[in-house]
């Protein structure tokens, strides 16, 4: 037994904890924690803007892969703090818990709240250098992992105002730290919409981007919506200001099924929601169901109306001000916690209901929306229920017929293949590991989900046979314990036609069990397209590009190029080397990391307005080369 005492304690001093354990203040070092760390320098800027004192940010990225943030504010005090005998600059840069968002006096709405942000972006970054423009002269310092490497520098004479950082992660934190354009004009236009008249300039990397909007948010529902057809004219807007808490929100309704939420507190975007956008779901929902009460337009067969119901088709922004202690879920502040649940509630179904009694056209327009949703959920449900009754799915005697199961029973060690078609069933057959791997052949290409009611889909046989074989189910008892499989696999053609097989029933496990998806069931199969031979050595190719490579690496040699006209025709060896033998195959994992444009992929690419497709491949049509048809 190895001892352990007192010597065996270590005590990380300074900004080593941030550099020992950088998930706990940035979430990750993935990209994702990367462009947290000029979210923080960016919300500084912003912050100075929610309180008056600016009206313009500059964000530039460099080309040695640093990034650059400008603003008009008043500046990073420079005098010296306490009894430190350092610049206050030096200490918000080098120590945790440090800041003047503490108190209300400097601040009265931040979404910095920690003391933490610019101490961890130094600490994170390679270099990083502080610039601040105040008491008539602009004051230097440079940084490295978390510590001054100069002494404050007084410069030129200015009559300006405010602040500007450099800063370039350290590639020994970050696997990959270069810095996308496309999130960071994103993040931008976000602040510039949820900050009337606030200017926002990014430039880099061959882009150069201004915005500025005097509408703030009413803007913003705008470019959301985008060309979705609207079921009114206008967005509902709703402002409320009592001093310790200010609400705006932007709401409407579309004739689609999807709904999106986007929900800001001071300036900063809660991912995880929290108890202003708890307050703002309860209030629509109460709003809509005292209207509908009142004006008694619930048909006979719908007993309530859901939230679900009230908000299918809905696109919200939701944006909180809040003044004094504001509670997040820890330092990346996902979630808000502050408790005004009720006061956001109040404020929404008060403003909401008295605005559709007063244009009652419109809000019996809402309201049948509504309603239309609700039957449609009893409809569907019915129909699911059907569908369960007719196969007892967790029975195996019920297994859909063309499914040659495995012989384990433990799911982390079962696969089931969903391949096209009886010919491409046979040679996976004959190529699987019969213990672990099952086989599910599908006719053709299934139904496309987007575009069908939910009766319809769940009456079509391969879909059925899917679920049978999966054997969860499907929403609203849809049973994660009955997983049958803990990888789903499909395995189509490497061909257009394959290709466009494995789009439907990616739609299919989206729309019907995205369950599967997040939990990291589904995968897709890398067939080869391509079989090289060249004497005694043997190569697959998945495409065009990888058989040009190999074919350039082989030099003079002599070689073979053989096509595979499908998993039918390819060789139970070939199949089993390249596509389906665990030790040697190549899987790629579905997952979704933005679930809104996710989401609008599959509205646009597999929903039922053709205008969105053809745009999509008339805009793209000039960079295909070599098209299998």
């Amino acid at each position: 037994m190895g001892t352990y005492s007192a010597k065996d304690i270590q005590v990380l001093e300074g900004l080593e904890p941030v550099r020992r354990r950088p998930g706990m203040y940035i979430g990750s070092t993935t990209s994702t924690g990367l462009h947290h760390l000029v979210w923080e320098i960016l919300d500084n800027c912003v912050d100075e803007a929610l309180n008056g004192h600016c009206d313009t940010i500059d964000v530039r990225l460099e080309k040695d892969g640093g990034i650059t943030i400008k603003d008009n504010g008043r500046g990073i005090p420079i005098d010296i703090f306490g009894k430190t005998k350092k610049s206050a600059m030096e200490v918000l840069f080098t120590t945790l818990h440090s800041g003047g968002k503490f108190s209300s006096d400097n601040y009265k709405v931040s979404g910095g709240l920690h003391g933490v942000g610019m101490a961890v972006v130094c600490a994170l970054s390679e270099t990083l250098t502080a610039v601040s423009r105040r008491d008539g002269f602009e004051w230097s310092q440079s940084y490295a992992q978390g510590k001054a490497t100069s002494k404050l520098k007084k410069g030129k004479a200015v009559r300006i105002y405010g602040t500007t950082i450099y800063f370039k992660p350290d590639p020994k934190i970050f696997p990959k730290p270069d810095l996308n354009i496309k999130s960071i004009l994103e993040q931008a236009e976000s602040k510039a919409f949820l900050n009337k008249g606030l200017k926002i300039t990014v430039s880099g990397k061959g882009e150069k981007q201004e915005f500025q909007y005097p509408n703030g948010i009413q803007d913003y529902i705008g470019k959301i919506i985008g060309k979705r057809p609207a079921l009114t004219d206008t967005a509902f807007y709703v402002e409320k200001d009592d001093h310790k808490l200010r609400l705006e929100t932007a709401f409407q309704w579309t004739l689609g099924t999807e709904t999106i939420i986007h929900s800001y507190a001071n300036s900063i975007k809660t991912v995880d929601g929290g108890s202003h956008e708890t307050g703002f779901r309860n209030g629509i929902t109460k709003a809509l169901r005292a209207y509908i009460d009142r004006r008694s337009l619930l048909p006979k067969g719908i007993t309530n109306i859901t939230g679900d119901d009230v908000r299918e088709g809905l696109i919200a922004i939701i944006n909180v001000y809040l003044q004094g202690e504001v509670e997040f879920q820890g330092q990346t502040k996902g979630r808000l916690n502050s408790d005004i649940t009720s006061q956001v509630e109040s404020v929404v179904k008060h403003s909401l209901e008295h605005y559709l009694l007063e244009n009652q056209t419109m809000g019996d327009r809402i309201a049948n929306r509504v309603i239309l949703s609700a039957q449609a959920r009893i409809a569907s449900r019915q129909a699911k229920e059907a569908v369960q009754r007719k196969t007892n799915i967790s029975h195996r005697l019920n297994l859909p017929g063309k499914l040659s199961d495995c012989a384990t029973t433990d799911k982390n060690k079962a696969e089931l293949f969903i391949c096209e078609g009886d010919s491409a069933g046979g040679s996976s057959k004959q190529a699987r590991d019969r213990k672990t791997q099952a086989i599910l052949p599908i006719r053709g290409k299934i139904l496309n989900v987007e575009t069908a009611t939910m009766a319809k889909i769940l009456a079509n046989t391969e879909i059925q046979n899917i679920i049978s074989a999966a054997g969860t189910g499907i929403s609203p008892k849809f049973n994660y314990s009955k997983l049958r499989y803990g990888k789903i696999i499909i395995m189509t053609d490497a061909d257009v036609d394959g290709a466009h097989i494995c789009t439907l029933l990616l739609t299919f496990f989206y729309r019907c069990l995205p369950e599967l998806i997040t939990s990291g069931h589904l995968y897709i199969a890398q067939p080869p397209l391509y079989r090289i031979d060249s004497g005694k050595k043997m190569f697959y190719a998945l495409d065009e590009e990888e058989k040009d490579r190999i074919i350039k690496d082989l030099g003079d040699r002599k070689y073979e190029i053989g096509r595979f006209k499908g998993l039918g025709e390819m060789p139970a060896a070939d199949l089993k080397k390249t596509t389906m033998a665990v030790e040697s195959r190549s899987l790629i994992r579905v997952t979704i990391s933005d679930c809104e444009n996710t989401e609008k992929t599959f509205v646009q690419l597999m929903g039922k307005d053709a205008e969105f497709r053809f745009n999509f491949i008339k805009e793209r049509a000039e960079f295909v080369h070599d098209l299998d048809i």
